[in-house]
């Protein structure tokens, strides 16, 4: 599938059918490996020349927000697809893909009837997609939400002792608790186990001697526990914190460590849930703001081809998807089926550079064209 693609529209001299012929016949014999489609702009309603140029101001900047919300989709659907571990999906748009979708383009009547003045169409569909675009910040709020609690809890489940988590790493035969004795969790560094065994007992006073037991180890700590009276236990937590051991507060709950098992689970879930959701909503508005988008492009080439070439409407608009190598001889083939003489001051856009590269005066055509990037 072709990510790049021109629209253009060539004035039309005799008959739209001879110089579609012409234009099939010069691609065939001088850059065969170009597609090219009939791009089928129905007859709209023109309106104004005021209108038209009012409306011409506004057609690039709108065509880059249309443009970037359906790119802001498809990384998102790239994102949730690399994520959930699934092969991409073709992007659709009523079941048809995209590339089809533009290189055989239908004007649905029915959404955007014939008739409705241009600005009402590209009003329409701009404030359809801007819609879409405040649902998408919504969703994906929701979704990142629940993602960024969830990467919380894992970095205190897998950070260093000094931070994470530790109730998955004692057991309850590691806690001795009754009325005068208690259990610390000391945090020694690994490199300083020596001298937390063969110090420990002499921190404070009324310390289980050979109470110490290594319960998990990782690249950075030790995780010691050590059992004393429980009225000399401040005295013992700054004794260590002299000789830079951490004892971390922790209280061993079944209740609460259930609880907290519980709570992983749910977001688990709710994260799965949300993922899939949002992955369902962002193929289907996708092929929403593509549809509008193409509908859009339609409406722009009408509207710059009636400002390029006057009335009554009558040119040809088409598709092409040309390698990088064959654009210099396509735009040569484009611009000898025009009258140039009438239009080499008309200019189009430079779209961000995506048209670099062909030498020259790179976005002065004798036509109209611009170029659509869906991917």
């Amino acid at each position: 599938m072709a990510s790049r693609y021109w629209v253009v529209s060539l004035p039309v001299q005799s008959s739209a059918s001879t110089l579609w012929n012409n234009l099939q016949d010069q691609i065939s014999k001088h850059s065969f490996d170009t597609p090219l489609y009939r791009f089928n702009i129905p007859n709209l309603r023109v309106g104004t020349l005021d209108s038209l140029l009012a409306l011409s101001d506004d057609l690039l900047k709108s065509n880059t927000f249309i443009e970037g919300v359906s790119h802001k989709i498809r990384r998102q659907i790239e994102e949730l697809e690399r994520v959930s571990g699934l092969e991409t999906n073709a992007l659709t748009v009523d079941g048809v893909p995209v590339d089809s979708y533009l290189t055989r383009f239908v004007w649905d009547e029915a959404k955007y009837p014939t008739m409705s003045p241009l600005r009402e169409i590209v009003d329409g569909i701009h404030t359809q997609v801007a819609k879409i675009e405040d649902d998408l910040k919504v969703r994906v709020a929701e979704y990142n939400n629940v993602r960024g609690q969830l990467n919380a809890i894992n970095r205190k489940q897998s950070g260093s002792l000094a931070v994470r988590d530790l109730s998955n790493l004692v057991k309850p035969e590691d806690i001795i608790t009754s009325e005068h004795l208690v259990t610390l969790l000391a945090v020694v560094p690994k490199y300083s186990q020596k001298d937390w065994l063969s110090s420990y007992e002499t921190l404070t006073t009324y310390v289980v001697p050979r109470s110490s037991k290594k319960l998990y180890e990782d690249n950075e700590y030790a995780l010691y526990t050590v059992t004393l009276f429980g009225r000399v236990a401040d005295n013992f937590r700054t004794s260590a914190r002299e000789r830079g051991f951490q004892v971390r507060d922790f209280e061993y709950s079944p209740e609460a460590q259930e609880s907290r098992k519980q709570e992983l689970e749910k977001l688990v879930q709710d994260q799965d849930m949300l993922r899939s959701s949002l992955l369902q909503w962002c193929y289907a508005s996708y092929g929403e703001v593509f549809s509008s988008w193409m509908h859009f492009c339609a409406v722009r080439v009408f509207a710059e081809s009636i400002l390029r070439y006057g009335l009554p409407p009558s040119f040809l608009a088409c598709v092409l998807s040309p390698s990088v190598k064959g654009e210099k001889k396509v735009r040569s083939i484009l611009e000898g089926l025009c009258d140039s003489a009438n239009s080499t001051y008309w200019k189009t856009e430079d779209e961000g550079g995506a048209m670099a590269g062909l030498g020259g005066d790179t976005d002065a055509h004798p036509y109209v064209s611009f170029t659509i990037n869906i991917a």
